[in-house]
């Protein structure tokens, strides 16, 4: 089975805050790993226009004539050139510290933050996108209008990271004890299929690859009545996971196996904190962010309780190597 790596263009969204730049960090030492896996990175600074406030108060920002207005020109390269690019020269200066040797493109834009990075990604055919838990506002982040959330919700086509607060700066490979949550749906395989092609070069730097089954003990009588055996259905959803790292070379010894019962993300966090994964890989559902926090969704309860490792909520659309 020939896998291709994944992670093939990274867009890095920045802001200059320290969230920020934890986010860049991982991304050198990931990219670093990868290698000349690695095809292209950039650094996108979005200018959302809540600059202006802190200096012209009293402005009436609906008057669409103070934007073609000389004043108005002047102010905003002021503000790229003072605070604005010096923020992506420093993010570019540790990708290369890291060991980044591709190009790296520093673009700045201007729009709602979360809208920019979607329409960038997917006109610049990124595969990643790699981004701070907080950052862009860390109050917005509590709120369902987050810049996070609505890039994780409509990024269908790229493979989002949200990085965590504990990060290993480890160039040979930053990510080497992975969890995949795993469900039968075809969600969950293409999280599995990512894994693999992620780490596949990775695999003598890993210690450990768990695919963790959690039966939903809210639906167990359910599934019964309906003829189904929850534990006989969790043995053979892992063991067709399984299957993938094993048809592409990995030891059998590095992929674990583990099943729990109770409630799905309540598990998954138990499991992550218990064994303390740098990264955690979970498929996407393909809901819209207020259906999505309403249901309480695996993915987003975990995107905000699960704060330590990095999490990946891979994209929809996962190329077959």
């Amino acid at each position: 089975m020939k896998l291709q790596c994944p992670v093939k263009k990274i867009l890095l969204p920045v802001d200059g805050s320290k969230h920020s730049k934890q986010a860049v960090q991982f991304a050198g030492y990931l990219g670093a790993s990868l290698g000349k896996s690695l095809a292209g990175l950039a650094l996108l600074r979005v200018v959302a226009g809540r600059y202006m406030s802190r200096y012209i108060p009293y402005v009436d920002l609906r008057a669409e004539i103070l934007k073609l207005s000389d004043a108005f020109t002047k102010f905003k390269e002021q503000h790229i050139e003072k605070n604005i690019k010096p923020s992506l020269d420093e993010g570019e200066r540790i990708l290369r510290d890291l060991g980044i040797e591709v190009d790296i493109e520093k673009l700045i834009v201007e729009g709602d933050p979360a809208r920019e990075i979607v329409r960038v990604a997917d006109e610049k055919k990124f595969s990643t996108i790699i981004m701070a838990r907080r950052g862009f506002s860390e109050i917005m982040e509590l709120l369902l209008g987050s810049v996070t959330n609505k890039v994780v919700h409509s990024a269908s086509r790229q493979t989002v990271y949200i990085v965590g607060h504990r990060i290993l700066k480890d160039k040979a490979c930053p990510v080497p004890k992975v969890l995949i949550p795993v469900d039968g749906s075809s969600y969950s395989m293409r999280g599995v299929e990512y894994a693999a092609c992620l780490t596949v070069d990775l695999k003598a730097y890993m210690s450990k690859i768990t695919l963790l089954r959690v039966i939903n003990l809210a639906l167990f009588a359910e599934r019964l009545r309906e003829g189904i055996d929850p534990e006989e259905e969790a043995k053979r959803i892992l063991k067709e996971a399984k299957a993938v790292f094993l048809e592409a070379g990995f030891p059998e010894g590095l992929i674990t196996t583990r099943v729990r019962i109770g409630r799905p993300s309540e598990e998954i966090l138990k499991e992550a904190e218990e064994e303390d994964y740098n990264l955690i890989i979970m498929g996407r559902k393909g809901r819209t962010a207020i259906r999505d926090l309403i249901l309480g969704g695996v993915s987003s309860t975990m995107l905000y309780r699960c704060q330590n490792p990095t999490i990946a909520i891979v994209s929809s659309e996962l190329e077959a190597g």
